[in-house]
This record gives C-alpha cells, sequence and structure tokens, in this order.
C-alpha cells in the first residue's frame, strides 16, 4: 500500500496558524522598523512618606500670626486694600491647618516612565533639576516640573538621599537653582521675625 503522500505534506491547522502568524509578522514589521516600540512601565524604587513636612506648633506661635495678620489687615484697610486682606485672611488659615492636622501617608516611585506620587505620574521629559533640601528636620526631595505645581517636593521617609540621587541622576541634573525674589525675602523675614517661639 503507498502512503498517502498528500496527507504527510499537509500541515496542521495549528502549525498553519503558527506559519501564518510569523509571515504577517514579518510583513507588517518592515513598515514600524523605525519607530521605537513602547515599552512597559517598570518601578525602579518604592517609598512611602508623609505627603508634607509636618511640625507641631504651640497656642504662642498661633497666637503670634494671628495678630501679625490682623496688624496686617488694619494696615491694608486703611490703604483701601480690601482684596488684599481676603488673601491675608486665606493664607493664615491655611497655615493654621496645615500645621493642626497630621499629612497622610503616600506612595512615592522612581519609574521608568518618571516619578509617580500617589495617582500622578511625571514623566521625565517634563522634568528639570533636583536637589535635595531639609525643612522641618526631614529631609525633602525637590524637582523641577515643566507644568503646575511647577516644583515636586516629596519626603524622603525610608529611603536615603544617596539612594535617589544615584537613580535620578541618570535622567536629571542634580543642581539647586538660586533663590527667587520671594524666597530671598522669605528667608530674611524668616530670621528676622522668628514665629518658632516654641523650638
Amino acid at each position: 500500500m503507498m502512503p498517502d503522500i498528500e496527507n504527510q505534506n499537509q500541515d496542521t491547522p495549528a502549525e498553519n496558524t503558527r506559519s501564518q502568524q510569523r509571515s504577517d509578522d514579518s510583513r507588517y514589521a518592515d513598515y514600524f522598523q523605525d519607530i521605537p516600540k513602547p515599552r512597559p512601565e517598570e518601578v525602579i524604587l518604592e517609598w512611602n512618606a508623609p505627603s508634607r513636612p509636618f511640625k507641631k506648633h504651640n497656642r504662642q506661635y498661633h497666637t503670634t500670626v494671628l495678630t501679625i495678620a490682623i496688624l496686617l489687615s488694619l494696615i491694608l484697610f486703611f490703604a483701601g486694600q480690601v482684596l488684599t486682606i481676603a488673601v491675608v485672611i486665606a493664607i493664615v488659615f491655611l497655615g493654621y491647618v496645615m500645621s493642626t492636622i497630621p499629612p497622610h501617608v503616600i506612595t512615592n516611585k522612581i519609574t521608568s516612565y518618571g516619578i509617580r506620587s500617589e495617582d500622578n505620574l511625571y514623566y521625565w521629559d517634563e522634568l528639570g533639576r533636583f536637589w535635595f533640601d531639609d525643612k522641618n528636620g526631614e529631609k525633602v526631595l525637590h524637582v523641577e516640573v515643566g507644568r503646575f505645581p511647577h516644583r515636586l517636593a516629596l519626603l524622603l521617609g525610608q529611603t536615603t538621599e544617596e539612594e535617589l540621587s544615584e537613580i535620578i541622576s541618570e535622567v536629571l541634573l542634580q543642581q539647586k537653582p538660586t533663590l527667587t525674589s520671594t524666597e530671598k525675602f522669605a528667608e530674611w523675614l524668616k530670621k528676622k521675625v522668628p514665629l518658632d517661639l516654641d523650638s
């Protein structure tokens, strides 16, 4: 009995599918060979830390701030700057809330896409310089951002400055910018009128 040559030369349906897929891949790959293929996001470093620096102040601190705000508001009132008084009141209220309500803990991540802080992702191509600073005895990572809020401030938590610097330096420049006029005035005012009498 002669072997069924026709049946031997026929591939199974699965083999036909794989062969067709390889053919399709090579056919379409020619169209996209110069286009980089997107890569999935990979987490390089992850840490938990409070969302902002926090220092609890005593009653004397709040009394001093309130007294200064009242005096400033009186001056602005006689100068006819009613809208500016509303701004002063809003700033004092915000400062009171932030100094009495402890911040919640958030998750920060350094990934192959950029820096993630909670649900916000800041891509590498929109980030500028980075540097480290101390605030209320805590280390803070600052990163320039090309969109609002224009500066990202993350507490280090349990991670270290050396570890973060080693990773971020692969993409961004570590350089602390010079202080703006507003920041210089704030530093001068902080030295001349110290409010942290409880420290």
